[in-house]
Formats: structure tokens, sequence, C-alpha cells
């Protein structure tokens, strides 16, 4: 649609709307360069979001520096902004509206999603969400555009007590509410979560919050230390290589009833299964990519009854809960930002993500 004309009958603006915008594209294997692009022009039932900030997620990594989607693209899906541009039709929202878009909603009809498997549904995988190019979020840009379908379903506005930063972290604690869920954890269980990075510690907080016994394992230290101080019991160094012991010693031998994976390496799930009691589940949550191949014991599941259980991005039907986590201050989530990068020094912020050092958690980019 064009910006002249009957542009004014249609769309409505907070202010007048840039025709181009800073962006940190992805143009090959692990390089995201800030280029001036098209700000992304709003159509009927579409809404333009003003990027405020967005958190980096291991799925931006993976397909950045393992080249798992085709350049050109303009990710990052943890964003929070205002609402400038909005298309005809649209009622639910107005200009200045403070808030966070999720980037994939199902259609809420088909096969997928009467059986509550949404992130199976063929609109859900059709993002919905973008700032450029192919589709994929978009807030690594300074602007994006909701889709009708995200537009109607897919907006969480924000009360002014909550920050765009806080707001960030609305969708990945949808996810894992949901893997929370998936691995059944309740009240006074033992849950093992193996890994605390960013996912692993945004886990056990969802997890304290149904009750569980939570113990932690990550081979740094501040990680660890940083987990303890989030509500775990205890924390182990996996490198010890008495990781199972450690657990089945505080479990009268049994092992864990639920292991949380949140690290994307096929040994670490060999483990996770030994670490699991008889009858229990684990959970993997980052081995989520298309490469990777897992060999286990087939005994640990034929014999020992064990569950591997698989959660990949976030539930429709918890969306109002899970955001509620977070706009009512119920989890620690700043807690674990270490980092903040401006979107020029976008490929420093990635590649820290991409190699985290002792000090490093969520990395955040905030536009300026």
């Amino acid at each position: 649609m064009s910006r002249t004309g009957t542009v004014a009958e249609r769309l409505r603006t907070l202010g007048p709307i840039p025709k181009t915008m800073r962006a940190g594209v992805y143009r090959e294997k692990g390089v995201v360069r800030v280029e001036e692009v098209p700000v992304p022009e709003v159509g009927d039932g579409e809404v333009l979001i003003k990027v405020a900030a967005c958190g980096i997620c291991g799925t931006d990594i993976k397909k950045i520096f393992q080249r798992y989607v085709e350049p050109p693209q303009i990710l990052g899906h943890e964003l929070a902004g205002t609402v400038v541009a909005i298309g005809r039709g649209v009622a639910k929202w107005k200009l200045g509206d403070r808030v966070m878009s999720f980037h994939h909603i199902p259609c809420g009809e088909c096969f997928y999603c009467k059986n509550r498997l949404f992130s199976q549904c063929k609109q859900y995988k059709a993002t919905g969400l973008t700032g450029g190019f192919t589709p994929n979020g978009g807030g690594f840009g300074e602007y994006v555009k909701a889709m009708p379908w995200v537009a109607e379903r897919g907006i969480v506005a924000l009360p002014d007590n909550v920050s765009f930063e806080e707001a960030t972290f609305i969708e990945p604690i949808n996810t894992i509410m949901k893997a929370v869920q998936k691995a059944r954890v309740s009240a006074e269980e033992t849950v093992l979560i193996v890994g605390c990075g960013p996912i692993g510690l945004q886990l056990l907080m969802v997890a304290k919050t149904v009750g569980a016994r939570i113990y932690t394992s990550d081979p740094m230290a501040p990680r660890r230390a940083k987990s303890r101080k989030l509500g775990a019991v205890e924390s182990f160094d996996p490198i010890s290589g008495k990781l199972v012991e450690e657990i089945r010693a505080r479990t009268g031998g049994r092992g864990a009833d639920a292991v949380l994976v949140a690290v994307a390496h096929p040994a670490v799930v060999v483990e996770a299964l030994a670490a699991a009691r008889p009858g229990g589940r684990v959970l993997l949550f980052a081995a989520n990519d298309p490469v990777t191949r897992i060999v286990f014991p087939a005994a640990e599941v034929g014999i020992d009854e064990k569950e591997i259980l698989g959660s990949y991005s976030a539930a429709a039907d918890i969306q109002q809960i899970a955001a509620a986590l977070v706009l009512e201050k119920k989890l620690p989530v700043m807690e674990i930002v270490t980092h903040r990068f401006p979107l020029a020094r976008i490929q420093e912020g990635l590649e820290l993500a991409a190699r985290p050092t002792e000090e490093s958690l969520k990395i955040l980019i905030a536009h300026e």
C-alpha cells in the first residue's frame, strides 16, 4: 500500500513514519550488519510497532551462527515497543500503546490446535511479525509489523510500571511455562535442570512457582551461584563426572522425577536420562535443531520406562497466565540480564551470546 493518496483514510500514525530504518540484517553465516532498510508498510488489519528493546534468543544464535535459515533476514522475536501506526480495521489497539508482540500465533481451528499442539499449526509456522525480508520476528530492526492474525490475538498490552526490557521476557517465559507443563512438573517433585544459562535459569524460576525441589548443573561457577540465588537447593559441576551420583544420593537412590535439559549437546541428553528415575521424564528444550543426532541406551526408555519429551515455542492458551508472571513481577527476570548493546553494536552482542563468558547471561538489544 502506498503512503500517498488515500493513505489517510486507511492508516493512522503517531507522527510521521520514516521510509527507512536501521536494522541488524543477517547477511551470511555468523554475520549481521547494521543497514538502512525500508520500514515495513502497514496494510489493513496490521499494526506497526517501534521497537524499544529485544532479547537475543538461543534460536537466533543457531539461525545466524549455524546458518539454519538462509539470509537475508531480520531476526529477533523477544521484543517490546510502542504502537506507532494502525491499519484500517484495527480496533483493539490505539496509537501510543505500550506493547509486546508474539511472532507466532496459531489458527485455533485445525487438528493441531484442537489437540493443543499449537506450534505444529500451519498458520503458527507462518511467522506473523516482520521487519522486512522473509518474516522472522524483526526485533533487530527499529520497526516491526504485526500481520492481522498477530495484531488481533498476539499482542499484549503493558502496564506503565513494566519496562520494555522486562516485557521482552513475556515470549520466552511462555515457552518456559509450556515446557514445565509438558514435563508435568508438580509440587514436591525433585527436578534437575541441566544448564544455567538464560533458558535454564528461566526454567528454574517457573518450576519454582510450581513448588518443585530444584537442583541444577553447569560447568561455570558463577552460573551455579546464580541458580542457587534464584532458588536451587544445590548446584553441581558436571565436569566432576559425579552428577548422576549426586542426584541419586539426594533421592534415595532413585534419580530425579524430571530432568529439564537446557543445553544443546547430545552427550548431555545421555547423562540426563541416567539422572532421571525409572518412570521419570526428560524434557529437551535446547536440542531442537535439524542436524543434531542423539544416541542413548534403549533400555532407559524400553525397560526403565523413562519418557523423552520435546517442547518448542509458545502456547496460545497460556498467553495470559504466562504474561502475568512477568507483568505482575512474580519472576525476577531482570536478575539474569547482564549485558545491553545498542543496535550499532549488535554483532558484538550476538557474538557474546554465541560464546558466553562466566559473566554473561541474558543479552538485550536496546534501541536508541
